[in-house]
């Protein structure tokens, strides 16, 4: 393990474009869901509504991005993400002109978000595989933590502007705002360099491709025990602590104000995490990754416990700084080790699978909780998390491989 200066991946034109329009886009989708979700109170003031309309972008996400894959592999990786960023800025651009000129009905809003998801299901895939040919293979991670950083600088920032925009102008107004964030990430896409490499004249069916994305995954041991450990976590961290956590929060800690504290603070251990990301080489990225986020289990066992909110909010700072790490290694290795012309398959394998579990552990986390008591759910949940880590960590193909030696070789920037 060693610290080493930033190699200075922002000096590379085309990673720098990227970056430019992928952080502006990310602060639009930190104004998405305050905007949707006064635009859906101030039309019906129904929670129903509001769900249905949040379903409408997430549920083609998890139905395409595998489709997504696929087509992330056969086309260049940048066409696919502008036209991807064109749908999701004519959805948002019409959304936002409904509303401001009051012709906004419900449904117009579940039609626009579905149309939305489906768009940023092809994006996802397309930007894991393009990254890496945007930047030096030495400065891989440094991207990939740089991307980090800007989502969560603006996580911080992103929802206190878009509170401001609803509050001194209208819902309608902040969409707008988000429709232009996808016009910026166009415009730098679209002056991209990025040389494609040659693809096979002849492709099998898209079935086929499907499969053979699958098979790369198979023959990676520690790829896919990793995607089953992310399946996992999904299933029992992140219902714990983000349904469980606000129930515990308003009950026996203070409440909103309370929890507000505690998501604050990890908000910032990201950008820490991003920061640490930036300047730490490791030759067995997926056992540290997994060290650090052992974590995880923390502040689900610290609300349980009732402790102190400034207890609380130091266990979700130290839990997002091993998170970001984690995420950022993960990236860079799988982009490092699946081969160029799979990597878009594989990202949506691992996007299929994270997202395949989570809404049933959302689902079921409530319904547990009421037989077994709260506390004792949470309790259970940290210690599954922890042993699940653990488990991963003893995976010899997780705990033994190596960093490329060209990423930890940092040339002068």
């Amino acid at each position: 393990m060693r610290l080493r200066v930033a190699a200075g991946a922002l000096s590379d034109r085309n990673f720098r474009l990227l970056f430019i329009g992928q952080a502006t886009s990310a602060f639009g989708d930190r104004l998405l869901p305050i905007a949707l979700a006064f635009a859906v109170l101030d039309l019906t003031g129904s929670a129903t509504d509001l769900g249905i309309v949040l379903a409408a972008a997430a549920v083609p996400m998890f139905l395409f991005v595998a489709v997504a894959g696929v087509w992330g592999d056969r086309l260049a990786r940048h066409r696919v993400m502008l036209t991807s960023d064109l749908v999701r800025l004519l959805t948002q651009a019409t959304a936002g002109t409904l509303l401001v000129t009051h012709q906004a009905e419900v449904w117009h809003l579940v039609v626009l978000q579905a149309l939305y998801g489906t768009a940023q299901a092809f994006f996802m895939p397309a930007m894991t595989g393009l990254i890496p040919a945007t930047t030096a293979p030495s400065r891989l991670q440094q991207a990939n933590a740089l991307m980090s950083l800007s989502r969560s600088t603006v996580g911080i920032l992103g929802p206190a502007i878009g509170g401001t925009l609803v509050a001194l102008a209208s819902p309608g107004v902040a969409l707008l705002a988000d429709a232009a964030t996808f016009g910026v990430s166009a415009i730098s896409l679209a002056m991209l360099r990025v040389e494609r490499k040659p693809r096979p004249v002849e492709r099998g069916s898209f079935l086929a491709e499907v499969k053979e994305g699958l098979a790369v995954v198979r023959s990676r041991t520690w790829l896919s025990a990793m995607i089953v450990y992310f399946c996992f976590v999904n299933l029992t961290a992140w219902p714990a602590l983000f349904v469980l956590g606000p129930f515990e929060a308003k009950r026996a800690l203070g409440g909103a104000a309370a929890w507000a504290t505690i998501l604050t603070a990890g908000s910032i251990g990201s950008v820490a995490g991003g920061l640490l990301t930036l300047r730490l080489r490791v030759s067995r990225p997926l056992l540290v990754g997994e060290l650090v986020c052992l974590p995880v289990a923390l502040p689900i066992a610290l609300v349980a416990l009732h402790a102190p909110v400034p207890v609380i909010a130091v266990g979700m700072f130290v839990m997002s700084v091993g998170l970001t790490f984690g995420d950022a290694l993960w990236h860079t290795t799988m982009q490092q080790k699946v081969p160029e012309e799979a990597i878009s398959r594989v990202s949506a394998i691992d996007w299929t699978s994270t997202l395949a579990l989570s809404p049933l552990g959302f689902a079921l986390i409530g319904v547990i909780a009421g037989f077994a008591g709260v506390r004792q759910t949470m309790f259970a949940a940290a210690a599954l998390t922890a042993l699940s880590t653990l488990a991963i960590i003893a995976v010899p193909s997780v705990r033994n491989l190596r960093t490329d030696p060209t990423a930890l070789d940092v040339p002068p920037g």
